[in-house]
């Protein structure tokens, strides 16, 4: 993840994100850069117009909070409510008559 926020640092201050700049990154951060995801990360970076990235992740971050914030859904009728509430009771009941067996 260091590597990413490297990439991400060196792009927000407007540098060039290369081998030499996200070692030195990662050494400054007193992380040990290994060569081959440093090699990785500037390749994958390669092209990538990052803040358009950004936007889009935002974005639908945006449409997804809402789906989340969404209520639970409720019974269609006070008939479904009642069973609900029978059935609890009845259980609740149940699980009261198997404990009175255990000191019986």
């Amino acid at each position: 993840m260091e590597y990413i926020y490297a990439g991400m640092l060196i792009h927000k201050a407007g540098g060039k994100i290369d081998e030499a700049t996200v070692t030195k990154v990662l050494e400054a951060a007193g992380a040990k850069p290994d060569a081959a995801r440093v090699k990785a990360l500037v390749a994958a970076f390669d092209g990538v117009d990052v803040d358009n990235v950004i936007k889009e992740a935002s974005a639908m971050q945006v449409a997804a909070a809402p789906a989340a914030a969404a209520p639970e859904a409720k019974p269609d009728s006070a008939k479904e409510e009642k069973k609900s509430k029978e059935e609890e009771k009845k259980s609740e009941e149940e699980a009261a008559a198997g404990l009175g067996s255990l000191f019986g």
